[in-house]
């Protein structure tokens, strides 16, 4: 792949984040049925430049590992997860998703892009918020994924 092919891949899959992160945000709130959040954004949003498979993995696994994924992050918390904020648990959601199941994803990117979702749509400050709580993910899941790795056959 060329590199302007890399970036413009890179590129459609930040869009999805952006666009997961919105569908999520809505599945929280409205209690709505993915495939209809689904079908709703592909309807109603340009997704020509996102990377729309991304986009619906994101949107449908992290709602399907919810609570594994909300079991991951509790520890490191300074708060109930119910008491932060709907965006910002939907951004630690879907870096949580990618550290646990994105290995080929450097953890360095999951959380850059974390941040920028804060920046973008979270709270004020609350981009700091994120980094935190992904760093100190990234530390715990990936080691136990690279442990699980060298252990099996």
């Amino acid at each position: 792949m060329t590199e302007s092919g890399r970036r413009a891949a890179h590129h459609a899959r930040t869009r999805a984040r952006r666009t997961a992160l919105q569908a999520l945000y809505q599945w929280e709130l409205g209690q709505q049925a993915l495939e209809d959040i689904e079908a709703q954004f592909r309807a109603a949003q340009d997704m020509r430049k996102v990377d729309v498979d991304y986009f619906k993995e994101l949107l449908h696994q992290v709602a399907g590992h919810v609570d594994e994924l909300d079991a991951q992050m509790a520890p490191l918390l300074d708060r109930p997860l119910q008491q932060l904020g709907p965006v910002e648990r939907a951004i630690l959601r879907i870096g949580a998703y990618e550290l646990a199941f994105r290995p080929e994803l450097p953890w360095r990117v999951i959380i850059d892009e974390g941040i920028e979702l804060a920046k973008m749509f979270g709270a004020e400050q609350s981009h700091r918020y994120v980094n935190g709580v992904l760093d100190k993910l990234s530390g715990r899941v990936r080691v136990i994924n690279k442990e699980a790795a060298s252990h099996s056959p």
